[in-house]
């Protein structure tokens, strides 16, 4: 039994298949320039279709583990009162300690706890387990609810109560102590009194919270400081500091919970993004459904100013949604028919009539939510060792408070009064409140910010490794350039530039790679009929070819690229020049043949992006080198690295991308930046994946950090805030271990009490909170 919940990402690979069902596969497919065995995926079975069967295409890797097997069946709550990570640990403790349960897991960001069970016979059991894990969390101290279930009238009304009695308490206690405090100057003696009963009154709940978290497994909480402090300056007769103790905490307490909160602000409007209700069409009529009803195939219907409660593919052109909540793009985006435009999108300038394309839970929300809630596993190193740190940090520190208690006046005379105070003082000092929340507080201010920017960072470890990148490496088409390559130029060595543009559009018409597109477009554009074509192939690692009938013979056809034919150009000097003319230009060269000689050339090229040039200055006055990796020709590469005033590898096949990633990783930290299948397995030898959101699901599942959009510009502001974190982090440390070093000395010495220990620790809580916020404003 395991409370780790070893969750897998499943990685969906999606085929090449073209038009299969009307949506867009174009990223699927090797995006350089190479004719290689990529170029023309083999034929694509019917039980593979990326429409046949989509959980066919899921593939889960030999490291990795189902996230949940037929055998187990998952079950969620929110959870409620969770003021920093560790009071996530308690609650895992509580329900691990539980029968039947297989995993478990509580996602701090979303307050989310999601339990594996074994798949039972009957609901009746299952509702014996739910019931077993609400009581389970309710005795630790908090409340849950259940996933998708509204709080009911009643619920919200016990709910309001129990809000107005913890007030109450409150108030009754700082009322209690601040009449103490004004009657010290007039009766001492009711003072005495009152600051006793405040003190009772304070600790009476904390008490009980802190034996209800012992008994749930978590017996060295805070808590448990508190009680034995407060009793121990009850029974010394320091009344006045014990009450004081207990306000200060109730304070630390209540900034905890409002750094929690504003850290957890952006996860929180992202899932408030999607409407509860959705307006569907069925037949003639317009039907109001939940949204968690709505099923792939279901159409919908929006209003300008709604937002949308799926995925859903557009049935009309021209209709813009504001996506800025998920991509951060502040412009509203025009699509066309069949586009597939995400959950929480709001509709801007019509009515907007959707064909579902999610199914309930997993519209892009929802992905991006459980991406965050998996985040929270893949924890920053630090913050790992900070946990494991704390486990025997605070046994340590009471074994240390009893050493401090008994040996002075056991060996050496000391007065028991004396060094009991001071055994309770470090007690309050040894709290490692501040230390815990250092790195998370940081790290979840820091997720929050880069989520309101439309970067999703899988976890503390992707944010801190961020902070460390030295190099970037970017694959160059659909990264650097727009990946949609046109035609410049035909070329004909027969005289005759159509007939050349023909037979190359006839063998390309069965692909979908961007370069045989752009052939294809150009043919279209030029009014040139394509030819039938029979027996075509891939060249593995060499091109396409196939047979075309004209002029009642057959003829062979084959595109290469140059540099898999070096040896026969070398005898064609005509040809040799005007491909070292058209890639000078920095113009991708296809080498059209027929018979086997050579008879044209096809010249494309794609337009840098706009940000590109500016990405990269940034990131070069960051002082983070860059490289181009690419499969295209030398001289093309060149080009484009020459604008962009970087480093530049050519004519590299995706097994030499992951290569050379690897080996730039050996001397430096290296991020990889990438948006297609083949860019996956260089993301995964990289020290940072960086996938962009138009990317595929290989590409993004593979990647450490997903761009929700295409804004290479938030490439060198991640980096910066990445940097930032880090920084914040070792502040955050200093912060909490200095004045803990400060203030043991101090106690030791005789010069501080009780109620500065406490303000120590409450202080260097909200002092380490108020630091990690600053990362919001990144």
């Amino acid at each position: 039994m395991s409370c780790k919940g070893s969750t897998a990402t499943k990685t969906a690979a999606t085929t090449s298949n073209p038009g299969c069902c009307g949506s867009d596969h174009s990223k699927t497919h090797v995006h350089e320039h190479q004719y290689t065995d990529q170029h023309h995926a083999a034929p694509v079975s019917s039980s593979d279709s990326c429409c046949a069967n989509t959980e066919s295409n899921d593939i889960i890797t030999d490291d990795e583990e189902p996230e949940s097997s037929s055998l187990t069946a998952r079950l969620s709550w929110l959870v409620k009162g969770m003021d920093c990570p560790s009071c996530a640990r308690k609650v895992e403790k509580a329900v691990q300690a539980l029968p039947k349960i297989q995993q478990c897991r509580v996602a701090f960001a979303t307050e989310k706890l999601l339990v594996d069970i074994k798949k039972e016979p009957n609901t009746d059991a299952v509702d014996s387990i739910k019931q077993q894990v609400t009581d389970a969390v309710v005795k630790a101290g908090f409340k849950l609810q259940e996933v998708g279930k509204k709080s009911t009238d009643v619920a919200e009304d016990i709910s309001l109560s129990q809000n107005l009695r913890e007030h109450w308490h409150a108030v009754t206690l700082v009322s209690a102590i601040v009449i103490a405090a004004i009657l010290t100057q007039f009766n001492s003696e009711a003072s005495q009194w009152l600051f006793t009963f405040a003190s009772v009154f304070g600790v009476i709940p904390v008490i009980h919270r802190s034996v209800k978290l012992a008994r749930s497994g978590t017996p060295f909480a805070i808590e448990t400081l508190m009680s034995v402090a407060t009793v121990g300056a009850l029974i010394l007769g320091e009344t006045a500091e014990s009450a004081m103790v207990l306000v200060l905490f109730m304070i630390g307490e209540k900034l905890e919970s409002y750094a929690a909160g504003k850290a957890r602000k952006g996860v929180k409007s992202l899932m408030s993004l999607v409407p509860e209700d959705a307006t569907t069409i069925v037949g003639d009529k317009r039907v109001v459904v939940a949204a968690s009803d709505l099923q792939p195939g279901d159409i919908i219907e929006i209003k300008p100013g709604d937002r949308l409660p799926a995925d859903g593919a557009l049935l009309a052109s021209g209709i813009s949604f504001d996506e800025s909540a998920l991509t951060g793009e502040s412009v509203p985006v025009e699509h066309q028919a069949d586009d597939i435009v995400m959950a929480g999108s709001l509709a801007v300038n019509r009515v907007a009539q959707l064909r579902v394309v999610s199914e309930s839970g997993n519209n892009a929300i929802d992905r991006i939510l459980h991406l965050i809630e998996e985040a929270e596993e893949n924890k920053a190193p630090i913050e790992r060792f900070l946990d494991g740190f704390s486990r025997w940090y605070t046994p340590a520190m009471m074994l240390l408070a009893l050493a401090v208690v008994t040996v002075p006046p056991l060996l050496f005379g000391g007065d028991w009064t004396e060094w009991v105070y001071k055994g309770l003082t470090l007690l309050l000092i040894a709290c490692p409140c501040a230390l815990v929340i250092s790195t998370p507080a940081a790290v979840t201010s820091a997720l929050s910010a880069s989520s309101k920017r439309g970067v999703l960072v899988k976890g503390g470890a992707a944010l801190e490794q961020i902070g460390r990148i030295q190099q970037i490496a970017f694959d160059k088409t659909g990264t650097l350039t727009q990946g949609v390559p046109e035609v410049t130029s035909v070329v004909s060595f027969i005289d005759d530039e159509s007939k050349v543009l023909q037979l190359a559009a006839s063998i390309e018409q069965t692909s979908n790679h961007p370069l045989a597109m752009a052939i294809l477009t150009h043919a279209e554009r030029q009014s040139v009929p394509l030819l039938t074509v029979s027996n075509d192939q891939t060249l593995a690692g060499l091109g396409v070819q196939g047979e075309v009938q004209d002029d009642g013979e057959t003829q062979l056809i084959k595109l290469l690229a140059p540099h898999h034919m070096t040896a026969k150009l070398a005898e064609l000097t005509q040809v040799k020049t005007a491909i070292e003319d058209l890639e000078n230009k920095g113009n991708t060269t296809v080498v059209v043949l027929q018979n086997e000689q050579v008879i044209g050339l096809v010249a494309l090229a794609d337009s840098i992006r706009e940000d590109a040039r500016q990405a990269i200055e940034a990131l070069q006055r960051l002082g983070i080198n860059t490289v181009m990796l690419t499969g295209d020709n030398r001289r093309t590469a060149k080009v484009i690295a020459d604008s962009l005033g970087m480093e530049y590898r050519a004519e590299l096949l995706p097994e030499d991308k992951s290569r050379i990633v690897g080996d730039l990783s050996q001397d430096k930290d290296t991020a990889m930046v990438g948006d297609g299948i083949n860019d996956a397995p260089a993301m995964k030898r990289a020290s940072l994946g960086i996938a962009m959101g138009g990317g595929t699901d290989v590409a993004l599942e593979a990647a450490d950090v997903a761009l929700m959009h295409n804004r290479l510009v938030e490439l060198p502001q991640m980096v910066e805030l990445g940097q930032a974190t880090l920084t914040n982090i070792k502040q955050n440390i200093g912060l909490a271990v200095g004045l803990k070093a400060v203030f043991l000395v101090t106690t030791l010495l005789g010069m501080t009490g009780l109620w500065v220990a406490i303000l120590a620790d409450s202080g260097a809580t909200a002092l380490v909170t108020a630091n990690a916020l600053r990362l919001l404003r990144k």
